[in-house]
């Protein structure tokens, strides 16, 4: 991508680092051109790479401090859809620093959604949870009802939030919708002269995270706020289908609460 590129655009100075195979590789630039061209430094036994940079007060007129509230979020976000990495900032101007590291990836992050909410039909552990590979793609889904009468949905394409949405969460709400509406005919809850649950029904309460990781993301916008990928809509839908219906057929306690709460939305 562009990323680097861009940082060393808007940047008096900027300085990366590649810890390598041994060696220091050290390269630095002002205002965009380069300064100092690469070179090795020294040997080393660390791996990884350091970016040093200093936003051009020029191009950022309004502030060029850094919100460490919102730095902790993003890696909060970023520790959660990485299931086992430790994220870890430091902020050298106060001394406050925070780490994130969670075992269970979106799993832990819906448990967090759901934090002081009761659980409909379980307790907090009892979260659906599903990583798949479909085709060169990859679909993890986390879903745990509670008793609040609020939808919180998370999607995210490649680790990138997209609240506006996108294909991902099209087929997320289609197999959703026909999985819970299917459990209900089938063990009686909805009665023949009854109509299904809709998608407004069976909202309240939600609590979800959809991850999906594809090679090629079509993003709607320059903000990637939605994504546009047809082919993730029946990946996701096919995931959340079989593997939901599972869960409900397991926790029948829980499904049972979960038709019954749409079905209380409904009238």
């Amino acid at each position: 991508g562009v990323g680097a590129s861009v940082v060393n655009a808007l940047s008096t100075h900027m300085i990366a680092e590649v810890y390598r195979e041994g060696k220091i590789h050290h390269v630095e630039f002002d205002t965009g051109k380069t300064i100092k061209p690469m070179e090795v430094l020294g040997s080393t036994e660390k791996q990884g790479t350091s970016i040093t940079f200093y936003p051009d007060p020029t191009i950022f007129k309004e502030t060029t401090t850094f919100d460490y509230d919102w730095v902790v979020n993003y890696l909060r976000h970023q520790a959660y859809l990485t299931k086992g990495i430790l994220a870890t900032v430091h902020d050298e101007r106060t001394g406050k620093s925070d780490s994130f590291y969670f075992e269970g990836g979106i799993k832990s992050y819906v448990r967090r959604l759901n934090e002081g909410k009761e659980i409909l039909g379980g307790t907090a552990a009892d979260i659906f949870y599903v990583e798949k590979q479909m085709e060169d793609s990859v679909v993890e889904l986390a879903v745990q009802y509670n008793a609040s009468y609020a939808e919180t949905i998370r999607p995210f394409a490649n680790n990138v939030l997209t609240p506006d949405g996108g294909m991902h969460v099209v087929g997320f709400r289609t197999a959703l919708n026909r999985v819970i509406n299917d459990y209900a005919r089938k063990n009686g809850l909805l009665k023949e002269k009854e109509d299904n649950l809709t998608g407004d029904d069976i909202k309240e309460g939600l609590a979800a995270v959809i991850l999906v990781k594809l090679p090629d993301p079509q993003f709607e916008g320059q903000t990637k706020n939605k994504l546009g990928n047809p082919e993730v809509r029946g990946y996701v839908d096919k995931v959340m289908s079989e593997y939901f219906a599972y869960y409900l057929e397991e926790h029948p306690d829980i499904a049972k609460e979960i038709v019954k709460k749409g079905m209380t939305a409904a009238r």
